[in-house]
């Protein structure tokens, strides 16, 4: 996800975004503890998506752009 993607979408969306992105996160621990995860990158894509909503929500809060 692109973070001009993220800039796109409603407080009320990114609010949801990361509770989705959270539970995916969580399933893909859960996946890599249990030895089902193939691709590990995975994990690290869903944090920096997560980082993005998180930056873009405080921007809002601050004012910024």
């Amino acid at each position: 996800m692109k973070i001009s993607e993220v800039r796109e979408l409603s407080s009320e969306e990114l609010n949801q975004k990361i509770y989705s992105l959270k539970e995916e996160l969580f399933n893909l621990r859960r996946k890599k503890a249990v030895g089902q995860l193939e691709n590990l990158t995975e994990i690290r894509r869903v944090r920096k998506d997560i980082a993005r909503v998180y930056t873009v929500l405080k921007e809002r809060e601050l004012g910024v752009k």
